[in-house]
């Protein structure tokens, strides 16, 4: 079993709701810290959906990887605008 198999594991046990919370404490943390800091939650939160984007690229439609791709893009801009 590699690595990514045993993170994929451990991921799909935890709750949906469980998740979305966490994804957005996560984000609004990053939204409303200043600076730097605020950028690198922020940075945390789009290397996840990356790696999330990245590990289900094959099973996914093409509109949801175009939603996915628009979020990752809008997510980075927000990293880079808060890092400014």
């Amino acid at each position: 079993m590699t690595p990514s198999d045993h993170v994929l594991r451990r991921l799909a046990r935890i709750s949906p709701t469980a998740a979305f919370l966490g994804a957005l404490v996560l984000f609004l943390a990053g939204l409303f810290l200043p600076g730097i800091i605020g950028a690198l939650l922020l940075g945390v939160l789009a290397a996840g959906l990356g790696m999330l984007t990245f590990t289900t690229w094959p099973v996914q439609t093409a509109p949801t990887r175009v939603v996915r791709l628009v979020l990752l893009s809008l997510l980075l801009a927000a990293v880079v605008a808060k890092a400014l």
